[in-house]
């Protein structure tokens, strides 16, 4: 929620705080008016008094909170996060220290910038065993992750 509209909210119901001590005091003064004798010295007058000085200082805190966030306290916007383009010279150090095989896979998941499903790698080049082991191999290596989605896994290409 906004914060302007949820200081409107509280200090609305500072509002009907403060209507509500003013109905309570009323309906007290009136019953202590009937029921003691003793006039103002009377201790539930001071009893009347100490709540009502209590009730109005938290009715205003509750209503200093709703005005701060109503003027002074700033909205939390999300960042827009810009995917990272993966590109080939990135990786071109470790690219080197990688057999064919490996080199081919890992192409193939930057190509496909960092994600791909591991059915995808099987091809004309490689059965579905032979990805398997390679990938097992890049994950050794700490190169990718594989997750489980559903009936096949998705390679990750770690940054």
């Amino acid at each position: 929620m906004k914060n302007r509209l949820v200081g409107i909210i509280i200090v609305i119901f500072a509002a009907l705080m403060g209507f509500m001590i003013w109905l309570f005091n009323k309906a007290l003064s009136e019953i202590v008016n009937v029921s003691c004798s003793h006039g103002p010295t009377c201790p539930m007058w001071e009893s009347i008094r100490f709540q009502t000085n209590l009730s109005i200082g938290i009715m205003t805190a509750v209503a200093l909170l709703g005005l701060y966030f109503m003027f002074f306290a700033k909205d939390e916007s999300a960042k827009e996060l810009k995917p990272k383009k993966i590109e080939k010279k990135d990786y071109s150090a470790v690219l080197k220290e990688l057999s064919d095989e490996e080199r081919h896979v890992v192409h193939k998941l930057i190509d496909a910038q960092g994600s791909l499903f591991q059915s995808d790698l099987v091809d004309e080049k490689h059965t579905k065993v032979k990805v398997t082991r390679i990938l097992d191999r890049l994950e050794g290596k700490g190169l990718i992750e594989r997750k489980r989605r559903g009936m096949t896994n998705v390679v990750l290409l770690k940054h």
